[in-house]
Protein backbone atom coordinates (compact mmCIF):
# COMPACT_ATOMS: atom_id res chain seq x y z
CA UNK A 1 0.00 0.00 0.00
CA UNK A 2 1.50 3.59 -0.76
CA UNK A 3 -0.49 6.88 0.17
CA UNK A 4 -1.06 8.88 -3.11
CA UNK A 5 -3.06 12.02 -1.96
CA UNK A 6 -5.39 13.87 0.11
CA UNK A 7 -8.38 15.42 -1.78
CA UNK A 8 -9.99 18.72 -0.42
CA UNK A 9 -13.01 20.57 -2.14
CA UNK A 10 -12.70 23.88 -3.12
CA UNK A 11 -15.37 26.68 -3.78
CA UNK A 12 -13.08 29.30 -5.79
CA UNK A 13 -10.33 27.65 -7.51
CA UNK A 14 -8.38 30.98 -7.73
CA UNK A 15 -8.60 31.78 -3.79
CA UNK A 16 -7.49 28.19 -3.00
CA UNK A 17 -4.40 28.66 -5.27
CA UNK A 18 -3.75 31.94 -3.50
CA UNK A 19 -3.87 29.83 -0.43
CA UNK A 20 -1.84 26.13 -1.51
CA UNK A 21 0.30 27.37 -4.16
CA UNK A 22 1.16 30.96 -3.53
CA UNK A 23 0.65 31.50 0.38
CA UNK A 24 1.80 27.86 1.88
CA UNK A 25 4.13 27.32 -1.29
CA UNK A 26 3.33 24.16 -2.67
CA UNK A 27 4.12 23.30 -6.36
CA UNK A 28 1.41 22.53 -8.98
CA UNK A 29 2.07 18.92 -9.92
CA UNK A 30 -0.42 18.23 -12.13
CA UNK A 31 -3.99 19.31 -13.54
CA UNK A 32 -6.89 18.41 -15.05
CA UNK A 33 -9.74 19.98 -16.54
CA UNK A 34 -12.71 17.80 -17.58
CA UNK A 35 -15.18 20.00 -19.40
CA UNK A 36 -17.66 17.04 -19.63
CA UNK A 37 -17.75 16.48 -15.92
CA UNK A 38 -17.63 20.27 -15.10
CA UNK A 39 -14.50 20.07 -12.47
CA UNK A 40 -10.72 20.70 -12.20
CA UNK A 41 -8.47 18.56 -10.34
CA UNK A 42 -5.45 20.64 -9.38
CA UNK A 43 -2.13 18.47 -7.65
CA UNK A 44 0.05 20.11 -5.41
CA UNK A 45 3.06 19.12 -3.33
CA UNK A 46 5.65 20.40 -1.01
CA UNK A 47 8.55 21.43 -2.89
CA UNK A 48 11.40 18.40 -3.63
CA UNK A 49 8.56 15.78 -2.41
CA UNK A 50 5.97 14.98 -4.64
CA UNK A 51 5.27 11.33 -2.93
CA UNK A 52 2.77 13.30 -0.61
CA UNK A 53 -0.18 15.53 -2.78
CA UNK A 54 -3.15 17.48 -2.36
CA UNK A 55 -5.92 17.02 -4.59
CA UNK A 56 -7.65 20.02 -4.99
CA UNK A 57 -11.20 19.39 -6.54
CA UNK A 58 -12.95 22.32 -8.05
CA UNK A 59 -16.44 20.77 -9.22
CA UNK A 60 -17.82 24.17 -11.38
CA UNK A 61 -21.20 23.87 -10.21
CA UNK A 62 -20.74 24.34 -6.00
CA UNK A 63 -20.23 26.88 -4.72
CA UNK A 64 -19.88 26.52 -0.89
CA UNK A 65 -18.56 23.50 1.07
CA UNK A 66 -19.32 23.17 4.73
CA UNK A 67 -17.69 20.67 7.33
CA UNK A 68 -13.92 21.85 7.13
CA UNK A 69 -13.41 20.75 10.67
CA UNK A 70 -14.67 17.44 10.62
CA UNK A 71 -11.99 16.67 7.97
CA UNK A 72 -9.38 17.21 10.80
CA UNK A 73 -5.87 18.60 8.92
CA UNK A 74 -3.23 18.25 6.59
CA UNK A 75 0.44 18.57 7.86
CA UNK A 76 3.93 19.92 6.52
CA UNK A 77 7.34 20.10 8.02
CA UNK A 78 8.89 23.48 7.29
CA UNK A 79 12.75 24.09 7.74
CA UNK A 80 11.87 27.79 9.32
CA UNK A 81 8.19 27.92 11.35
CA UNK A 82 8.88 31.22 11.78
CA UNK A 83 9.69 32.16 8.39
CA UNK A 84 6.53 29.95 7.15
CA UNK A 85 4.70 31.61 9.18
CA UNK A 86 5.41 35.03 8.47
CA UNK A 87 5.06 34.18 4.72
CA UNK A 88 1.36 33.20 5.43
CA UNK A 89 0.76 36.61 7.30
CA UNK A 90 2.13 38.43 4.22
CA UNK A 91 -0.51 36.75 2.01
CA UNK A 92 -3.09 37.77 4.23
CA UNK A 93 -4.03 34.65 5.80
CA UNK A 94 -5.02 34.40 9.79
CA UNK A 95 -2.73 32.31 11.77
CA UNK A 96 -5.28 30.80 13.90
CA UNK A 97 -2.57 29.12 16.41
CA UNK A 98 0.78 31.39 16.15
CA UNK A 99 4.43 29.03 16.88
CA UNK A 100 4.59 30.48 20.07
CA UNK A 101 6.69 27.41 21.15
CA UNK A 102 8.49 27.69 18.01
CA UNK A 103 7.59 23.85 17.08
CA UNK A 104 3.74 24.09 15.93
CA UNK A 105 1.16 26.46 13.88
CA UNK A 106 -2.30 26.49 12.35
CA UNK A 107 -4.06 28.29 9.78
CA UNK A 108 -6.98 27.59 7.51
CA UNK A 109 -7.60 27.79 3.85
CA UNK A 110 -10.51 29.52 2.27
CA UNK A 111 -13.07 26.78 2.40
CA UNK A 112 -11.91 25.90 5.98
CA UNK A 113 -9.42 23.10 6.02
CA UNK A 114 -7.06 23.11 8.49
CA UNK A 115 -3.15 22.94 7.71
CA UNK A 116 -0.84 22.30 10.28
CA UNK A 117 2.99 23.43 9.85
CA UNK A 118 5.49 21.53 12.53
CA UNK A 119 9.21 22.66 13.04
CA UNK A 120 11.53 20.22 11.35
CA UNK A 121 13.91 18.79 13.63
CA UNK A 122 13.95 20.37 17.43
CA UNK A 123 11.49 23.72 18.08
CA UNK A 124 13.22 27.00 17.79
CA UNK A 125 13.64 29.15 20.27
CA UNK A 126 10.00 31.33 21.01
CA UNK A 127 10.89 34.81 19.39
CA UNK A 128 8.18 37.46 19.25
CA UNK A 129 6.04 38.86 18.03
CA UNK A 130 4.54 34.60 18.02
CA UNK A 131 4.98 34.33 21.56
CA UNK A 132 2.49 37.34 22.41
CA UNK A 133 0.26 36.40 19.41
CA UNK A 134 -3.00 35.34 20.67
CA UNK A 135 -4.86 31.84 19.34
CA UNK A 136 -7.62 33.30 16.87
CA UNK A 137 -10.43 31.11 16.25
CA UNK A 138 -10.46 27.11 16.33
CA UNK A 139 -7.69 24.88 13.93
Amino acid sequence: MKYLHTMVRVADLAQSLGFYRDALGLEVVHQINVPAGRYTLIYLAAPGDREAQVELTHNWDEHAYSGGRNFGHLAYSVPDIYAATQRLLDHGVTISRPPRDGYMAFVRSPDGISVELLQEGRPLPPAEPWVSMPNVGSW
